[in-house]
Order: C-alpha cells, then sequence, then structure tokens
C-alpha cells in the first residue's frame, strides 16, 4: 500500500464485483449468486452463525472487517447507505481525514453509517476493493459500489460528497438540485480544473450572488495553488519561519484541504498582525478567500472574520 499524492485526486471507479465479497453460502443481494470467479480476491471466510457483529442503523461509526464485511456493510447498504474510510495507523493524512468524517457521520443522525477499514488489519478486502492509495473513500449503496475519492478534501467538499451519497440512496437532502452546479461540482470532482472554473463563472455571471459558486470557484484556485507541494515539507518550512509570507499561505491551503480551517485562519491572522503594507494585504486577501471555500454561513469563518477586524483594527 503505497502513501496517497499530497494533492487529492477524485475518481470515477469501475465497476467491482462485490459478490466476490460475500461467502459462498450466502446470497448476492435479492437472489443468489454463486461463489466469485477463480482469479479474483481471496474470498473471507464466512463467519459462524451470530458470530458477525450486526450493524446497528443507530450507529454512526462502525468498524468493518473481512469477516463482517458482509453484515456490516453489504446487507446494512440495502437499507442505509455506508461510506467506507480506508485508513492505517502510519498514515498521516488519514488523521487529518478521519475527524471530519467521524464527525459528519454523528451530524447524519444515523441517515447514513461510516465503516473504517484498517488496511493493513484487512488486505484482502483492501484489495478485492481496489485500494491503491490511502486516505480512500468508496460508498455502497444498496450493495452497489459509489464513486469516491483519495486523498484529503475540505469539508465543505466532503458533505457534497456524502449528500451525493445520500441521493444515491434516495435519502432526501436540503440542497436543491441545480444542473448547473451539478456540472460545475462534476467537474471539479473529476480534478478538470479549467471546466470547473469556467462553469463556476458561467454561473457567477448570471447569479452574481451565488455563494455556492464562490466557494467553489475559491476551491479551484485552492486546489491550484497546493497541486505539486509536498505537505511535510511546506508544514515544516511554515513552523521554522512563522514569518515567512509564501510558506505560511501554503501551509493555511493544506491545513483547508486536511479538514483544519480554523488552524489555518489562526495562521493568517496572526500572520496579518506581524506584516506590514503589501505583505498584509496579500494574507488578508488570501484568507478571504479560504472564508469564499467554507462558504458565509460557516460557523469558524464568523469567529475568525471577527478576529480578522481585532487584527487590522
Amino acid at each position: 500500500m503505497s502513501d496517497p499524492r499530497t494533492t487529492p485526486s477524485i475518481f470515477t471507479r469501475g465497476a467491482v464485483d462485490l459478490g466476490a465479497l460475500r461467502p459462498a453460502s450466502q446470497p448476492s443481494g435479492p437472489a443468489a449468486a454463486g461463489p466469485a470467479a477463480g482469479g479474483g480476491p481471496a474470498t473471507p471466510a464466512a463467519p459462524p452463525a451470530g458470530a458477525a457483529p450486526s450493524a446497528d442503523a443507530g450507529a454512526a461509526i462502525i468498524d468493518v472487517t473481512e469477516a463482517n464485511f458482509q453484515t456490516t456493510v453489504l446487507q446494512l447498504s440495502m437499507t442505509t447507505p455506508v461510506i467506507l474510510d480506508f485508513w492505517a495507523e502510519w498514515c498521516e493524512p488519514c488523521k487529518q481525514l478521519s475527524p471530519v468524517l467521524e464527525k459528519l457521520a454523528a451530524e447524519g443522525g444515523g441517515s447514513w453509517v461510516l465503516g473504517k477499514v484498517d488496511v493493513d488489519a484487512n488486505p484482502r478486502l483492501a484489495q478485492a476493493l481496489r485500494v491503491q492509495g490511502i486516505p480512500m473513500v468508496i460508498a455502497v449503496v444498496g450493495g452497489q459500489l459509489v464513486e469516491g475519492f483519495t486523498g484529503v478534501l475540505p469539508e465543505v467538499e466532503i458533505r457534497r460528497y456524502v449528500d451525493a451519497v445520500l441521493k444515491a440512496g434516495g435519502v432526501e437532502v436540503a440542497a436543491p438540485e441545480d444542473p448547473r452546479m451539478d456540472a460545475a461540482d462534476d467537474a471539479l470532482m473529476t480534478g478538470d480544473l479549467d471546466e470547473a472554473e469556467a462553469a463556476y463563472k458561467k454561473i457567477l455571471a448570471e447569479s452574481p450572488q451565488d455563494h455556492a459558486a464562490e466557494s467553489g470557484l475559491a476551491q479551484v484556485e485552492l486546489y491550484r495553488r497546493v497541486t505539486g507541494a509536498d505537505a511535510s515539507t511546506v508544514m515544516a518550512a511554515a513552523a521554522a519561519n512563522p514569518d515567512d509570507v509564501e510558506n505560511n499561505r501554503l501551509a493555511a491551503d493544506i491545513e483547508v484541504l486536511s479538514g483544519q480551517a480554523p488552524e489555518a485562519y489562526d495562521r493568517l491572522i496572526s500572520l496579518i498582525k506581524r506584516t506590514t503594507g503589501d505583505d498584509r494585504d496579500a494574507v488578508r486577501k488570501h484568507l478571504l478567500s479560504l472564508f469564499t471555500v467554507a462558504g458565509p454561513d460557516d460557523p469558524a469563518v464568523a469567529t475568525a472574520r471577527r478576529a480578522l477586524a481585532r487584527a487590522l483594527f
């Protein structure tokens, strides 16, 4: 298992035979299916009757293993979407992504379940689901795989992914559908930043106050800034020289992508207090762009705006 690239990537997964993950004695969804074809991934042995822990629909977070995948994921997914978080103890980006997923799962109130998969303890499961790098997130809805992503995304993008999974599972979400926004978001999710930028700009030309489009455009800019950056190198350089404007701006970008937006805001506000002239204005504008990524209703943005006002005046 290799470490993921620093910059998150979104991908659409090809067909994966989830039937290969079922014990041969179990049916495949509504209809019975035979054992996996030869040459596929090794099939976990069926647990003894009553041995596999039942997936409590009220539990927002569950541990998934090769032995209990049948009940905790496949069967549960027939009634409740399951989002899988593939992680490992040695994976630092996993420690950034997992808390965000866990927070959203708790907020979901049972509308979906987060399944935690330790790839070191469950290598056959990771192989069967074609896990090439971690952290990786995919979902299972109605026994079928739903596209996912690798790497660490901003919380606002993870929320959009969860909403998409819930829609796939027939769970109603509050956000109204907008074909223009769907097309722009799809381009962003597939990594086509040029197409996403054009789509968001077109929406803003027609609806200048569209906060979702503003957020999307700011995310495009954010992804471009971090492309090719090595997170550990940037963070180390920023820690070594807290007055280095460029490194600390990039460090704040990485923190936002890692689900640590409040820390990013604090970093830049502290930098504003220690800078003057053009440097101070550049940091201020950078901070405002990160506010736009989160959107005006984010409580952390409201808190940071008040702190920014105190720092400036």
